[in-house]
């Protein structure tokens, strides 16, 4: 049997189970999903690259990478005109390869 007291609950640490579920709201839309496992696979896309891929509009794909970046999944790296996306979260990636295994 366990006790309450051995694990957290939302009771003893709200604020991890806050940050918890907005990391699984930002990862809850099918083309944001698709977006980080597509930089898991290959980091170091632009938005025209994502764009060709999704088969969606720009303004889309940038409104999804905004709330991907507002989440801290995430950045962004200016090379010239383009900017290249890769995934920092760690755990993020996590629940993502987890999900395609």
């Amino acid at each position: 049997m366990i006790l309450v007291d051995e694990f957290e609950t939302y009771v003893t640490n709200p604020e991890l189970f806050r940050q918890k579920a907005e990391l699984l709201k930002a990862l809850g839309h099918p083309v944001r999903l698709c977006i980080v496992r597509g930089l898991i696979r290959q980091e170091g896309l632009n938005v025209s690259q994502l764009q060709s891929c999704l088969e969606k509009p720009q303004s889309t794909i940038s409104q999804h990478l905004a709330k991907l970046r507002a989440a801290g999944i995430i950045a962004g790296e200016r090379q010239g005109l383009e900017v290249y996306y890769r995934v920092i979260s760690a755990e993020a990636r996590k629940v993502v390869e987890a999900l395609f295994k």
